[in-house]
């Protein structure tokens, strides 16, 4: 029972970081520096160069909400065809997005229809100013995230447990890898301060692995479909920062599907701790944006 209850507390997290990290972790995966250091003008200058533009964000901070707003109205300013995807809100309700974008719905009915307040639970004021800017300008919005009862299937029973209608919303089961040896070594360190608790029980670290591997890897496969089929669009990604540090999330997933180095990216964290030693020999972002 202990077991069970850890992994639903750390898969109930859509922010990997946010919930089940402490401030130590956190500074143990954080690289010294990104590859350079730039002012949030310069960062801007170099967003909208990019094709596809990860935002990682801590969801209770209204800072980085704020942030991602402003990022997405220059880069709208200087090119209209931008879409914005959202780890927010999950698959199945992409037709609710649709409608409220068509004007077939309310703002309040957006927010019921998806059953925004049962599945994400942050307060619906820190993402409406960018949804709404979204409507004003006829940018689509993409549900990009794995139903939670899927997950959390998924994080107690393992992926061999969904049943073909668990299925319908989440890439091929053969597509949600778990091979890469640094990411399993990022997430173990986290899934450690709760070793006791788990009692060191190696099924359930590979049940918690595969979860937050099937967010990474759902998410990454509607990314690259949108890219895909919409080849004038830039994409700006909001998503936990667990998903993006270091590329290992959703962009290693994105750019296996379109091609390694096909699409120029670029990912983006607020005001991340950068000043810590790190074992990972690679930059945890590629810009820090200052609040």
């Amino acid at each position: 029972m202990k077991t069970n209850k850890l992994i639903k507390l750390c898969a109930a997290s859509l922010g990997l970081f946010l919930l089940c990290s402490s401030a130590a972790t956190a500074e143990s995966t954080a690289n010294p520096q990104p590859q350079q250091n730039y002012t949030n003008q310069e960062i801007l200058q170099q967003l909208v160069k990019a094709r596809v533009v990860y935002l990682g964000e801590t969801h209770d901070s209204i800072e980085d909400h704020q942030a991602q707003l402003k990022i997405i109205r220059e880069m709208q300013r200087q090119n209209p065809k931008i879409a914005i995807a959202l780890e927010m809100f999950q698959r199945p309700f992409q037709s609710v997005l649709d409608q409220y974008l068509a004007g077939k719905l309310t703002e309040e009915e957006l927010v019921k229809q998806t059953e925004y307040n049962q599945r994400w639970r942050f307060p619906w004021e820190y993402y409406a100013p960018i949804v709404r800017f979204a409507a004003l300008n006829q940018l689509p919005l993409l549900a990009l995230n794995t139903p939670t009862e899927v997950t959390r299937k998924v994080a107690t029973q393992g992926l061999e447990s969904l049943t073909a209608e668990e299925k319908k919303h989440i890439p091929p089961l053969s597509e949600i890898r778990t091979d890469n040896a640094e990411y399993r070594q990022m997430l173990l360190e986290v899934y450690q301060q709760h070793q006791k608790a788990a009692q060191g029980n190696s099924t359930a670290f590979e049940r918690f692995l595969q979860a937050q591997v099937l967010w990474d890897e759902t998410m990454a496969e509607k990314i690259a479909e949108f890219v895909k089929a919409n080849p004038d669009y830039q994409v700006v990604v909001l998503a936990g920062k667990g998903h993006i540090v270091y590329g290992y999330g959703i962009p290693s997933r994105v750019e296996r599907r379109l091609g390694v180095g096909k699409v120029k990216v670029r990912s983006v964290l607020f005001n991340f701790p950068t000043d810590s030693p790190s074992s990972v020999k690679r930059p945890i972002a590629d810009y820090i944006w200052r609040h």
